[in-house]
């Protein structure tokens, strides 16, 4: 499997209490462009999404349209009526078509019967991508609903194709087969550490597919079963934390655009027991905070996040000797893991 996609890439080319004085904290805040837009949908009005995600497509600014697609299904999945007018009055407009996928997606996604219910939309949703032209966007949507439905390798693998055909190095379609392929195959730390660093080593400097390392590293240690990474795969784990610590420098403080990379990498220095690395990750992230990864050890990403930093600051502060990187290889004391609580 993991042959393939790499030979199909290369042809195309618990809640918990929280800490006192953190207002100023952010959780999935919109950037300055999608920020009006919301306000618009919260009053009813679809003109200011339309025109956004337009200017998106025809500049073919593939990540931004990823975001915002997302934030504005994100939104729609409580506030729906600004959604279902502007389908009503262009039924065949591609931007309207992307949320309401990425929508239905995401909600038959909660679903006990999420298999099933998946199957029989992503003919649908795959039919959109298709008459998309060469947008990539709606093929994540596709690769997200084919992996929730179960589908084969064969089917994925063309899904995949149709994807990397249309943008070799968009970010979220590589997140979605790199998902699959842990999906598919439980343990296979190995397999997803070769997908994900091949894909980073391809893309251009700073495309956010070279942190995708990364995001391999957090699937291998947030997995059940199989080997153990921290330990079999170690120097891997590291290296893919040092490729997204380099594009992490490569973006302003405070940067809410690259609040994504940074809550992720924090969250995997601190399994890795980096400390000194995650606390200058936590400053460089300032406010802005995403519920992913922080998502995945409870329903409560916002305090999680602020028990974290809460614990990292008082381990620094704590700390002997804070000089040096906090890598283990360093000597630098401080433990502070992201599950340990």
């Amino acid at each position: 499997m993991l042959r393939a996609f790499l030979r199909t890439a290369a042809r195309a080319r618990s809640r918990a209490p929280r800490p006192a004085h953190d207002d100023d904290v952010l959780l999935d805040a919109p950037d300055d462009h999608l920020a009006p837009v919301l306000v618009a949908a919260a009053h009813g009005e679809h003109a200011p999404a339309a025109a956004l995600l337009t200017a998106t497509r025809e500049n073919a600014e593939w990540e931004h349209r990823d975001r915002y697609a997302t934030g504005l299904a994100a939104f729609a999945r409580s506030r729906t009526e600004w959604l279902a007018h502007w389908r009503a009055t262009a039924p065949d407009d591609p931007d309207a078509l992307l949320i309401e996928g990425r929508l239905t997606v995401d909600r038959h996604w909660d679903s006990p019967a999420r298999a099933e219910l998946l199957r029989q939309v992503t003919p649908v949703v795959t039919a959109a991508a298709e008459a998309a032209g060469r947008d990539p966007v709606p093929w994540r949507t596709v690769l997200d609903a084919a992996r929730g439905a179960r589908s084969g390798h064969a089917e994925f693998e063309r899904l995949w194709e149709q994807a990397v055909h249309r943008a070799p190095h968009h970010y979220g379609c590589h997140v979605a087969a790199l998902e699959y392929l842990a999906a598919a195959s439980p343990g296979a730390h190995r397999e997803c550490l070769d997908f994900a660093e091949t894909a980073a080593h391809d893309a251009p400097e700073n495309s956010p597919v070279r942190a995708l390392p990364l995001r391999a590293a957090f699937t291998c240690l947030t997995a059940n079963g199989g080997d153990d990474p921290a330990g079999v795969h170690r120097d891997r784990l590291d290296a893919a934390a040092d490729r997204a610590i380099a594009l992490s420098a490569t973006h302003p403080a405070s940067d809410p655009w690259s609040a994504g990379l940074r809550n992720l990498l924090t969250y995997v220095l601190l399994r890795l027991e980096r400390l000194q690395d995650a606390a200058e990750q936590l400053r460089l992230t300032g406010p802005y905070v995403t519920s992913f990864p922080w998502d995945q050890d409870g329903d409560d990403p916002l305090g999680r996040f602020l028990q974290v930093r809460a614990d990292v600051r008082a381990a620094m502060g704590s700390a002997p000797d804070t000089a040096g990187s906090g890598h283990p290889r360093s000597g630098c004391g401080g433990r502070v893991r992201a599950d340990d609580h």
